[in-house]
């Protein structure tokens, strides 16, 4: 039921841990995850990476000398009415059709389960999507840790773990999700515009899923013993610390993992070709444009985005959109990027921008991070079944 590049050991002899990563299936959460693996298998842990064969193949190469300890893993996704034929990520399908895909998801459980049950590992660390899975690790004597692939406030926003799994978050209303939740500081502006909120509960009401992913996140979250998030004290303090207090559970940043490009020695890997293109750039003379994988922009939105570049050419941040809708206009866009990157008021973003380089690319001190981790799962394994 499962497909293994090459054999999976159990515990090894040396007291270095086996750790499966079972990330959902998003290119956004197989990536972090596949980052997180390199970092573990780095420190000497045999790493067995789980996902579908087609990700698998999709996925970037291992660098040389981490392929002898990583075992990429092939679970066969089953097919399901509605779900195209081949779709195994959400680049793979519309958002109207990701439900079918979890659905799918879903089927993986018994291959899952298989594994498990043969390779003996000492810990899982999984995403939020298999909300059937802690129940099964614990009943093997397995350790599991959910690594949230992005930052601690994203789940401090959502509130405490168990109003996720029986409907009891205080935030009935639209309106209740456009001002902070009453969980965070008080001096916090964290909170979602109209449209994006309108946009969440419209695609919502379109679709009829099965679990819901506040129910999957929730169980995802009360079933692990560690929350490893992909943060650092030193960038959100108060944010790691709420998201203990919320669940109740041991919250553990394993940093922002920066990558690195040499981290491969693939010359056909996109990034060597995008980054010999930057190089040779003129510095200020690129403007980034941050939309997301999986983002479709309709052709107006798209048009104006591009005006509103051209017109100033500039390097840009986020864009102030109509409330209602969410569009924007080329107007909007120029006037942000100039009160960037050329007016005296936007001297505090560039001098935060500077401010934050040190910290995003200090690989030593994100290493640190990870070290802190191991040795948390090294000294926390379920150790009764040995």
């Amino acid at each position: 039921m499962f497909e293994s590049r090459k054999p999976v050991n159990t515990m090894a002899s040396d007291g270095k841990l086996h750790i499966v990563l079972f990330p959902w299936l998003a290119f956004g959460h197989m990536i972090p995850f596949l980052e997180l693996a390199k970092r573990i298998a780095k420190r000497g842990h045999k790493i067995s990476f789980l996902s579908t064969p087609r990700n698998i193949e999709r996925l970037p190469k291992l660098p040389l000398n981490l392929a002898p300890t990583i075992a990429l893993v092939k679970l066969p996704l089953p097919a399901v009415d509605g779900l195209p034929e081949n779709a195994e990520a959400t680049s793979d399908v519309p958002t109207e059709k990701v439900h079918f895909l979890k659905k799918a998801f879903d089927g993986l459980e018994p291959g899952l389960t298989q594994f498990l049950q043969t390779s003996n590992p000492d810990w899982i660390i999984y995403d939020f999507a298999p909300y059937w899975l802690p129940p099964i690790a614990a009943k093997l004597g397995i350790s599991r840790g959910f690594f949230n692939a992005v930052n601690a406030w994203f789940l401090a926003f959502l509130g405490p773990s168990t109003n996720m799994i029986d409907g009891s978050d205080p935030r009935t209303k639209l309106e209740d999700y456009i001002v902070p939740p009453k969980w965070v500081p008080s001096d916090s502006n964290l909170a979602h515009r109209y449209y994006e909120i309108k946009w969440i509960v419209e695609s919502a009401q379109n679709i009829t899923a099965d679990v819901l992913d506040t129910y999957r996140l929730g169980s995802a979250i009360i079933g692990c013993e560690v929350l490893a998030t992909r943060d650092c004290e030193e960038f959100e303090p108060d944010w790691l610390k709420i998201l203990q207090e919320l669940n109740k559970r041991t919250v553990l940043p394993v940093g922002l993992m920066p990558p690195s490009v040499q981290d491969s020695l693939d010359t056909n890997d996109p990034w060597v070709s995008i980054k010999g293109w930057l190089d040779g750039q003129t510095k200020g003379s690129v403007v980034y444009v941050g939309l997301g994988s999986e983002l479709a922009l309709n052709q107006e939105t798209l048009t104006e985005l591009a005006l509103g570049i051209f017109e100033k050419n500039q390097v840009g941040v986020e864009i102030p959109r109509d409330d209602g809708d969410g569009s924007l206009r080329k107007n909007s866009v120029a006037d942000s990027v100039q009160l960037v990157m050329t007016q005296d008021k936007g001297r505090i973003y560039r001098d935060k921008a500077r401010g934050m380089r040190g910290l995003f690319g200090d690989k030593i001190r994100h290493e640190q991070y990870i070290d802190n981790f191991v040795e948390h799962l090294q000294n926390h394994r379920q150790i009764d079944k040995r």
